[in-house]
């Protein structure tokens, strides 16, 4: 493949979780042409003085393949040299299509067989049992049948792709993560016609600290690794994290390599865990198989791992020997803010709701102690402030979609408490609500 290296430049899908803007700023300082792709003007990232490009691209909720299509049109480009997944239809497109995108690029992501044992979390769950990972009880919805105990409805897939669901993909929507009222069976009949798929159930795992393991991998090798634990989510029983500290517990660090070893994985991967306190034991909720939402954290706790994809793609030896502090936090804002509106406004009648003032307490102790922050940094501060126009939109969206009094008191038969997921859209990702706007419940899982 003959590319023209003095130009050498970074294709990043633009969302609206800060994790394009962190591949910005960490990849544009060291010279790398940085294009930012996206069906939206206001994602956070084309306002960075890091973004050299923005291009207008189809939206992949929308039209997958129409997405992959101009991604493959891009990266054909003389300066693009490589693409970096930030979602899961990023990376699905690019595994889908990986001969062909690897006659223009450097291909640094799975194939797709080995995406789909990520994608499907049943495959996902039998890799987990052949590398002795532990997982939470689990079972296909028209196969459990304990429903007195306390559980969640999520979807099996990831991403709602051809792949997975066959062609007729447009109107499907895959769904969030519910909890599940003890005692109550969900319509099996309703759910797979809402969903179009049979989704998965899950003992719920009460303790609400997430844990991840981050990892580069090269062709079944980890070549850089990270762990954090998740302190605050956007809401008081979990969701995307608001507040996370950098930790590193052995088995955590041993349940992460196994399943990716025994994947023989190649490029990103988020790996999150709950722990189980009565098993004392890590067990599996997902992958994230691309660059999660908190990855400006990992790189200011010292993992800058949007340089070493860049050096694996182009062939260098991955400079990641650098050391990080376990204990170092850093903060979403707006998820700081969405916590705290959470813990004011909302209830969980599985957890236990902490009183404002404590929380309020706590955020502002941990702003004064780590002020890490995913967003507002002093030398590129206009995304952070794209980022709030962004979710001062939604918000008023969402007011004006209010329902009127004649509909109040009315609720579907179905209707139970969300939880937002990372998936499909990043649920590891705020990004799955339209500019910033805070999912509607948390979740049992990151996806950062």
């Amino acid at each position: 493949m003959q590319r023209d290296k003095t130009d050498p430049g970074v294709l990043v899908p633009g969302i609206d979780a800060p994790s394009t803007v962190a591949c910005l700023r960490s990849l544009r300082p060291r010279g790398v042409h940085t294009v930012v792709a996206s069906d939206s003007p206001a994602t956070p990232a084309a306002a960075s003085k890091y973004c050299d490009e923005f291009v207008r691209v189809p939206d992949p909720a929308d039209d997958i393949t129409a997405y992959g299509d101009a991604l493959l049109e891009l990266a054909e480009r003389p300066d693009v040299r490589t693409i970096i997944p930030v979602r899961e239809e990023d990376v699905y497109v690019l595994a889908d299509r990986k001969a062909a995108f690897a006659e223009v690029v450097d291909t640094n992501w799975p194939d797709f067989e080995t995406l789909r044992q990520v994608q499907d979390r049943v495959e996902l769950f039998a890799a987990a049992d052949a590398a002795d990972v532990a997982v939470p009880e689990t079972a296909l919805l028209d196969q459990w049948d304990d429903w007195d105990s306390e559980t969640i409805v999520k979807p099996r897939y990831t991403v709602a792709a051809p792949g997975y669901l066959g062609t007729d993909t447009g109107h499907v929507e895959i769904g969030s993560t519910e909890y599940q009222k003890p005692g109550s069976p969900p319509d099996l009949q309703a759910a797979v016609e809402r969903r179009g798929h049979m989704p998965l159930v899950q003992e719920r795992i009460p303790d609400s600290r997430e844990f991840a393991f981050f990892a580069l991998y090269d062709e079944g090798e980890a070549v850089a690794t990270f762990q954090h634990c998740q302190r605050r989510g956007w809401k008081y029983c979990g969701g995307p994290s608001a507040y996370r500290e950098a930790v590193y517990d052995p088995d955590l660090e041993t349940a992460g390599r196994d399943l990716l070893d025994e994947l023989e994985w190649h490029g990103l991967a988020m790996v999150e865990f709950l722990r189980d306190t009565d098993a004392e034991e890590y067990k599996l909720m997902e992958i994230n198989p691309r660059f999660w939402s908190s990855l400006p954290f990992s790189v200011t706790a010292g993992a800058d791992f949007p340089y070493y994809y860049w050096q694996q793609a182009i062939g260098q030896r991955v400079e990641s020997d650098a050391t990080y502090e376990p204990g170092t936090g850093g903060h979403l804002l707006r998820g700081e803010l969405s916590y705290l509106h959470s813990v004011a406004t909302e209830e969980y009648p599985m957890v236990e709701r902490p009183s404002f003032v404590g929380a309020l307490r706590d955020v502002a102790t941990s702003l004064v102690r780590e002020p890490r922050f995913d967003y507002a940094v002093a030398d590129d501060p206009a995304p952070f402030f794209q980022d709030g126009l962004n979710l001062v939109q939604a918000w008023r969206a969402s007011r004006s979609a209010t329902p009127s009094a004649d509909d109040e008191g009315v609720e579907s038969e179905d209707a139970r408490p969300v939880i937002e997921s990372d998936t499909p859209a990043q649920a590891d990702q705020p990004a799955a609500e339209p500019h910033g706007a805070p999912p509607s419940q948390a979740s049992q899982h990151l996806d950062d």
